[in-house]
């Protein structure tokens, strides 16, 4: 069973760390061909290109003018302590023992633009660069086109090997479109979250993405290796819902708290 789960936008390299030792990612070579692309581009470039504020343009032109191989241990950061935002919120890394960092390890993977697959303590430099960005490269128009069926093959790869192999998606759509479904040579679940707003039940963005860093936490701490366990996750106040569930996308609701 691998779980995969999106970046942050934004990032987290002043708080303390864990004690963990640190391990490298694999699409090195790939990565570098990504910031050679970009060490080209001016801040204004990069702002007509990733539509950021002058403030972000100008600070990311500076993280790609740094980025070098190999990193150095006092700028890089393990990933699953880098990125700060809704689902990591959720994934709450520091509550996570080191046996939960583990199996982490073995069945979490975060999707990347710049890095394509990170494994939770995967060093990695501050950067920011979106799977959607339309960033021309050798193999096309976009990252889409450059990633290929790269990111798919390591997934395959990553796979623990098991009778029941399958994938958990809990990323968002625009990362997930980065995994060719017809690469992958397991099942793919992805879970549904919906909160109740007005007597009606609907995906609400931020806790939806949230609720994906919920399940990839609870998923951890409780080692979950068969599809069947999955409906039973049952963290603030979410329930599994059979009737509007399917095998592959299982719902969870929570409904509405009245203050």
């Amino acid at each position: 069973m691998l779980v995969v789960i999106s970046p942050a936008k934004t990032l987290d390299y002043k708080t303390a760390m864990p004690n963990h030792v640190p391990t490298d990612y694999e699409f090195e070579q790939e990565s570098q061909q990504l910031i050679n692309n970009l060490k080209e581009k001016s801040p204004e470039d990069i702002k007509k290109l990733m539509k950021l504020s002058d403030n972000l343009a100008e600070l990311n032109h500076e993280r790609y003018a740094d980025w070098q191989l190999p990193f150095s241990e006092d700028k890089s950061r393990a990933s699953v302590f880098a990125f700060k935002g809704d689902v990591y919120q959720g994934l709450d890394a520091y509550s996570l023992s080191e046996e939960d960092i583990k199996f982490a390890q073995d069945h979490l993977r975060i999707l990347s633009g710049l890095y394509g697959v990170l494994k939770p303590l995967d060093k990695m430099l501050p950067y920011r660069l979106e799977m959607g960005t339309r960033l021309e490269n050798s193999a096309g128009k976009d990252l889409y086109s450059f990633w290929g069926t790269k990111i798919s093959e390591k997934l395959k790869e990553h796979m623990p090997a098991s009778e029941d192999r399958f994938l958990v998606n809990l990323a968002s759509n625009e990362y997930f479109k980065a995994v060719k479904k017809d690469v992958v040579d397991f099942e793919i679940i992805t879970p549904q979250f919906f909160d109740e707003k007005n007597g009606k039940f609907k995906i609400i963005s931020f806790y939806a993405k949230k609720a994906r860093g919920l399940m990839s936490q609870w998923i951890i701490k409780s080692k979950i290796t068969r599809k069947e366990d999955l409906t039973k996750f049952d963290l603030e106040g979410y329930y599994y819902d059979e009737e509007r569930s399917s095998e592959k996308e299982p719902v969870f609701l929570r409904k509405e708290i009245v203050k």
